[in-house]
């Protein structure tokens, strides 16, 4: 009985502890359903839904004329939710309805496989359930437009379960054509999974306004580790703002066009061209190129920022001081002892030899002596350094131009008060070195001569908008209203316009239909990677065009490889803008002022010329005797032969320009226009001359002005 009753309560004692257990369990689930049921489902949401970035669009950057420079181009990734109800009901009948015409649709679109393969790979989708299956990725526009007009998909997300993600890829229409200017606009996630933006260019300066404002969309995890969107739950992002620049895309490619020309021709490591709107500061071109390790060239930086020693394009800056500080006259003489001159043990020699050993302070200035600028600067301003430095200041040129690309580098002028100041850094700096400026900052300065003394900023956006309509607008804006005193700046221009008429530049722009004025620089690098003694030099040319009427300024910056054949600044830099500046005056013409070749004065006041039998008829009409030497030639002048007329054969060839001079302008017209030239006509009568001379090859699209008296 004892062991009967220690077994009954041994069970009674298990059962009264499982029946505690189970009031426990239950009370505790009540609990948890009723009181903490919302902690426990937001837990079980935040585990399986979750919110995902969506990104606005990014706005597009234009060029002046409406030109796209940098857009983005919407991309799609196709997944298909096999599992949707609208697709599995009614017995799932909707899903093979409507297989073939999707699968013939899908191949017609994308074109990579056929239709028959694309119902297969269908029905094993739909077949394992798959509630996130990847149809296609970075799908276009226009095939997405495509897909949405298939029968499946048009019937909505719920009853074809087509799910459509949209992204974005950054574009620049015209490629090359001042990329680094415009810049990048790249995200991607490093290795600690972090997003990171890498931007350079205007795409970096204004990627907040481009940017936008990004919005929010709420996905479900579901099994496999996806996330599908939840219809319904979406934060649509704001999209980004646009900019319009200042650059000028025909300007920008003849810019680039005649900048690579030279850089291929001459194997150069790397090279700027920009190119300025003289009354505003605008700059219409800016192109960049760097040599690639395969041999090509690409815009890898901005070498329009980047600082160097100039070289002789400073001595602008050394002329104007000692000119405005009353210290000479351009017709002030000065010794430059046979181009090389030793200042206490350091030789300063000319790059290029001078036609005498005297030569007055403009002439100087002309040929480019280093001895002549580094005289005037040691001379005048030993006892004064900080006058000089201070013309420095006034021009701007010790800090940034402020334009609006955030990579420009900080200048470096030098002053007394500075440990690294010496007994050289004055004559130094007269003629280019011990100075680290900017091509831009250079160029700033010749566009202020330009511009009768008014220093401009220079600036790359005019406006931002958004959906058309203008936001923000920016406006010229002036510097300093005048560098130096007035007859200062017209010895300044003289001078400039002096070196492509009698100086450096003379050989350049011997045949040019327009008046040009510039520097040139050569200067030997020494920029961490090269020494001065590797013999790699950069040559220059800053200047202006037309001088009677200043449109564009422009400058040329060229590094050359080591012991380059050609390196001097008027055999590298000055033929590009040279070529530059003739597109923009022959495509400008009407804007431009009219200036005449000079030629030799005629010395027959009544030769003619013209169409051989129609001079023919007019003399036999008039019963004048004559000479006919032309026999058959179709074209043909008058000319004295002891005061009979004679006729001879003009010469042309298909591919020369031809001498029209004599002529009256309907056969002038006849004959140029044939040969693919453009007329500009001045006056009215006779031809008296013509800008391009007789025998010139012409080149394409090439304007020739005629004047008529």
């Amino acid at each position: 009985m004892e062991v009967k009753k220690d077994i009954l309560w041994r069970v009674s004692l298990c059962f009264l502890g499982i029946v505690a257990l189970s009031l426990f369990i239950i009370g505790k689930a009540f609990y948890i359903q009723q009181v903490q049921g919302e902690y426990w489902k937001g837990m079980s949401d935040s585990l399986h839904l979750s919110y995902r970035t969506l990104d606005a669009d990014r706005g597009t950057i234009y060029s002046e004329d409406g030109s796209m420079l940098s857009t983005s181009i919407p991309f799609f990734d196709i997944h298909i939710d096999f599992m949707a109800d609208g697709l599995r009901e009614k017995e799932g009948k909707r899903f093979p309805t409507n297989l073939d015409s999707l699968s013939i649709g899908l191949s017609k679109i994308f074109q990579d496989q056929s239709a028959a393969a694309y119902k297969k790979q269908l029905q094993a989708g739909y077949k394992k359930k798959d509630r996130y299956y990847l149809l296609k990725k970075k799908v276009s526009f226009q095939q997405y437009q495509a897909l949405r007009t298939l029968p499946l998909v048009r019937q909505g997300r719920n009853k074809s379960g087509f799910i459509v993600e949209d992204m974005e890829k950054r574009l620049t229409p015209f490629g090359l054509l001042a990329n680094r200017t415009i810049g990048l606009a790249r995200t991607y996630v490093d290795n600690n999974r972090q997003v990171v933006t890498q931007n350079v260019g205007l795409e970096k300066t204004y990627d907040s306004l481009l940017k936008g404002v990004s919005g929010k969309r709420l996905v479900r995890r579901i099994s496999g580790g996806a996330y599908v969107p939840v219809e319904g739950s979406e934060i649509e992002p704001e999209n980004g703002k646009d900019i319009v620049t200042t650059l000028d895309v025909n300007i920008q490619d003849i810019t680039q066009t005649a900048l690579m020309r030279m850089m291929t021709d001459n194997q150069a490591l790397e090279g700027t061209a920009i190119v300025m709107e003289v009354a505003t500061g605008k700059i219409k071109a800016i192109a960049n190129l760097g040599l690639m390790p395969d041999g090509s060239y690409f815009e890898k930086d901005n070498y329009a920022l980047k600082t160097s020693e100039p070289g002789s394009t400073i001595k602008l800056v050394t002329l104007m001081s000692v000119l405005e500080d009353k210290y000479v006259t351009l017709n002030d003489m000065i010794d430059i002892d046979g181009g090389v001159w030793m200042l206490n043990g350091r030789r300063i020699q000319d790059a290029e030899k001078s036609p005498k050993s005297h030569l007055t302070i403009k002439e100087s200035f002309e040929h480019s002596s280093n001895v002549a600028m580094a005289k005037l600067a040691y001379t005048y301003y030993s006892k004064s350094p900080a006058k000089f430095v201070q013309h420095y200041e006034n021009l701007h040129l010790t800090s940034r131009t402020g334009v609006d690309l955030k990579e420009e580098f900080r200048p470096m002028v030098k002053n007394p008060k500075r440990k690294d100041w010496h007994m050289q850094t004055l004559p130094s700096m007269g003629f280019g070195y011990e100075v680290m400026l900017s091509p831009l900052q250079i160029l700033m300065i010749y566009n202020a001569v330009a511009n009768n003394g008014k220093l401009m900023k220079p600036y790359l956006v005019n406006k931002v908008e958004k959906d058309g309509n203008v936001l923000t607008a920016f406006e010229p804006q002036v510097l300093n209203e005048k560098i130096c005193a007035e007859q200062t700046l017209h010895q300044l221009q003289e001078c400039l316009a002096a070196v492509c008429i009698d100086g450096t530049a003379k050989r350049v722009f011997k045949t040019a239909v327009y008046h040009a004025a510039g520097k040139t620089g050569t200067a030997k690098v020494n920029d961490g990677n090269f020494k001065y003694t590797d013999g790699v030099y950069q040559s220059s040319f800053a200047g202006y065009f037309p001088v009677e009427k200043p449109k564009y300024s422009c400058i040329v910056v060229i590094k050359n490889k080591p012991r380059s054949a050609q390196y001097l600044g008027g055999s590298v830099a000055a033929p590009v803008f040279r070529e530059i500046a003739d597109k923009l005056y022959a495509g400008d013409i009407e804007d431009m002022p009219v200036y005449i070749a000079k030629t030799a004065t005629d010395s027959i006041k009544y030769k003619w010329s013209g169409y051989s039998s129609d001079t023919k008829n007019i003399l036999k009409e008039m019963n004048i005797p004559f000479i006919d030497s032309a026999a058959k030639e179709e074209w043909g002048y008058v000319y004295n032969d002891n005061n009979t007329p004679g006729i001879k054969a003009l010469a042309v060839n298909e591919n020369q320009v031809p001498d029209v001079k004599g002529m009256g302008l309907k056969d002038a017209l006849f004959l140029l226009e044939n040969m693919n030239l453009k007329v500009q006509v001045k006056g009215k009568g006779k031809i008296i001359n013509q800008s391009l001379a007789a025998g010139q090859t012409i080149g394409k699209g090439q304007t020739i002005m005629l004047e008529l008296d």
